[in-house]
């Protein structure tokens, strides 16, 4: 008898998918490897929203990666989630992607270069951050941490439409997760706290608003004691999470390569590609820049819909008070936060 096809069980009031939808990772609580009970907590999840007046990312795999972030518990699920919209609202995210110009990038990336290049062997956008020579203090007088914050949100967008969409065609399967690669050479403990402040409001957004983006990560020229101030960290972290981080020193060249093709790896990493023109630190290659995978994104053809959500109705303590900006600052992570995602910012994407 042969086996039965992955699939997902589908909501025609909010799914309208023009790639794959099933996962290639088998885990329970992936799409396409859901169980009834799962699947029945996404409409739990999903009807408890709706009574709230999100109308707003109520999809499956939307709802899947909130519930994955929270272990199925769907009071978390949906604490979660609130907070998030408030936040989208609060910062005018959907006016933003459409808006946004970081005409002071090319300036920044002298500081800071983050950008998304090409995927790796499993078909996630390849993400590079180097770290190496962040001076806030000559960066602030180019931008604010107003803007950097707004470009990372933008980019995050831009992950869920159109990268993700364009590796998953390209693929066959559903992408959800980038591959990152943190570079730290040059960091030092005396930039720690320079920079704390902006990249503590950075990974509140990447943990608190986009669960479930990471698939690998690879922190590569680590300092000296890194590994070992990390052999304590990991303890406090989802095995899960674990997994899917790799510390490496000044050797990481056969790693990475073991992960991402030598044509799709700048030659400053390792690989074979050079890109043309300004080379790959701005070219965006990749899928979502190919006419055969590549569609406009859905947020670039929709207009803005304006979402009033009833914070009295959920858990008390889930969401800011009514009325009331959320801040992007959260209070420092605890284990908990740090266990959902380790990842840095990225801003490129």
């Amino acid at each position: 008898m042969a086996a039965e096809m992955p699939s997902i069980k589908q909501d025609p009031k909010y799914d309208d998918y023009d790639y794959p939808t099933i996962s290639e990772n088998p885990h329970p609580g992936h799409p396409g490897h859901t169980t009834p009970e799962q699947d029945a907590q996404v409409h739990q999840l999903r009807m408890k929203l709706e009574s709230l007046g999100c109308t707003e990312r109520l999809d499956t795999l939307s709802l899947l990666r909130f519930l994955r972030a929270r272990k199925f518990d769907v009071a978390l699920a949906e604490k979660m989630f609130v907070e998030s919209e408030q936040w989208r609202k609060d910062f005018g995210l959907d006016d933003l992607v459409r808006n946004f110009d970081y005409k002071e990038k090319p300036q920044v990336f002298e500081y800071y270069p983050q950008y998304y290049h090409k995927t790796d062997k499993d078909g996630r956008p390849v993400y590079i951050e180097q770290l190496g020579n962040i001076d806030l203090a000559a960066m602030y007088k180019i931008t604010t941490s107003e803007r950097m914050l707004q470009n990372l949100a933008v980019e995050y967008e831009k992950i869920a439409d159109p990268r993700l969409p364009a590796c998953s065609r390209k693929t066959g399967h559903l992408v959800e997760t980038c591959c990152t690669i943190m570079d730290l050479k040059g960091v030092g403990l005396g930039k720690v706290s320079s920079v704390y402040s902006y990249v503590k409001q950075a990974s509140v957004i990447s943990q608190n608003y986009y669960p479930e983006r990471l698939g690998k990560l690879y922190m590569i020229n680590a300092p000296w004691g890194f590994s070992t101030v990390f052999s304590v960290v990991k303890g406090w972290l989802d095995p899960v999470t674990v997994e899917k981080i790799h510390v490496l020193g000044g050797g990481y060249q056969k790693e990475l390569l073991a992960q991402i093709p030598a044509e799709n790896l700048p030659k400053d990493f390792g690989g074979t590609c050079e890109c043309p023109g300004d080379g790959c630190l701005f070219s965006d290659d990749g899928p979502w820049t190919s006419p055969e995978w590549a569609k406009p994104p859905k947020w670039q053809s929709e207009p803005a819909k304006e979402t009033v959500i009833n914070t009295e109705a959920v858990n008390p303590g889930a969401t800011p008070d009514a009325g009331k900006a959320a801040a992007p600052v959260a209070p420092a992570p605890t284990a908990q936060d740090a266990a959902d995602e380790i990842k840095s910012a990225p801003a490129p994407q």
